[in-house]
């Protein structure tokens, strides 16, 4: 009996996790998909959670800041025991805007961690990773930004956290200060005339300086830019985003259907 409890006790663990979705399994569980500070990308059954008895209660949502204890499994690991710490996910979940954003955000870090599940976890990357959406859903959920600027920031962030950094100041090809008037997402960003290949955009002046702000976080500035702008911005995030992934984010689209990108609906 002795012998059980430590086997217990060494498969079990306790963390925080951003819950990123949920999947339905058999009549009253449901695998729910997690970020983790210390163990990256974590799948997991919650037993029962679909009962209105359940104990764990709103707290496996998607977008919310849970305190959990799992149990490591073969394939899956157990959920046994789940604490609120933000309830984002309420919060968010009040404005449509918002809601897209977020949903945009932990699809895109499903698939960024995705990679780094293992057979207990784990990453070089997940607790950056783990930081960068923390805040920006700690943002969505406080208003902090127009939803879309924070979405796009992420973006940018997330993809340079793994390992794909856009630049849109100097050449993303040669170095070569800029700002540059032409971007190439297959490059990586802004390029210098010299390095231009054909195909490449030019945006405006003050959609250049906009993603430069998203990318460092100089919220004066994006917060100062226009509709026109941000629009422009927004597609050549998205163009980034998808040439890295090499595949269309679904909620992504629901996102540029939902209002214009300021995030004010008329």
């Amino acid at each position: 009996m002795a012998r059980g409890g430590a086997g217990y006790a060494a498969n079990s663990y306790r963390t925080d996790a951003l819950v990123l979705r949920t999947y339905t399994l058999g009549e009253a569980d449901r695998i729910i998909v997690l970020l983790t500070l210390g163990h990256g990308q974590v799948r997991a059954v919650a037993k029962g959670v679909r009962r209105t008895s359940s104990k764990f209660g709103a707290t496996l949502e998607p977008f919310m800041l849970s305190r959990l204890q799992l149990v490591h499994g073969r394939n899956l690991d157990i959920i046994t025991q789940a604490q609120s710490v933000t309830p984002y996910g309420q919060r968010i979940a009040q404005d449509y805007d918002a809601y897209a954003a977020a949903s945009a955000m932990v699809e895109t870090a499903e698939r960024l961690t995705a990679t780094e599940v293992g057979e207990h976890g784990g990453g070089l990357e997940a607790p950056s990773q783990f930081r960068l959406l923390h805040g920006a859903l700690a943002a969505l959920a406080r208003g902090a930004h127009a939803p879309r600027l924070l979405l796009d920031s992420y973006l940018l962030r997330s993809l340079a956290t793994a390992g794909w950094a856009a630049s849109f100041t100097d050449c993303a090809r040669c170095g070569v200060t800029g700002p540059h008037r032409s971007v190439n997402v297959t490059l990586g960003g802004s390029v210098c005339s010299d390095c231009r290949p054909p195909g490449s955009s030019t945006p405006s002046p003050d959609t250049i300086a906009l993603l430069a702000a998203l990318q460092s976080g100089q919220w004066d500035a994006a917060d100062a830019s226009d509709d026109a702008s941000r629009r422009e911005a927004a597609g050549i995030v998205a163009g980034y985003l998808q040439f890295h992934l090499e595949r269309h984010l679904k909620s992504l689209a629901v996102m540029d259907q939902s209002g214009p990108p300021n995030g004010q609906r008329s």
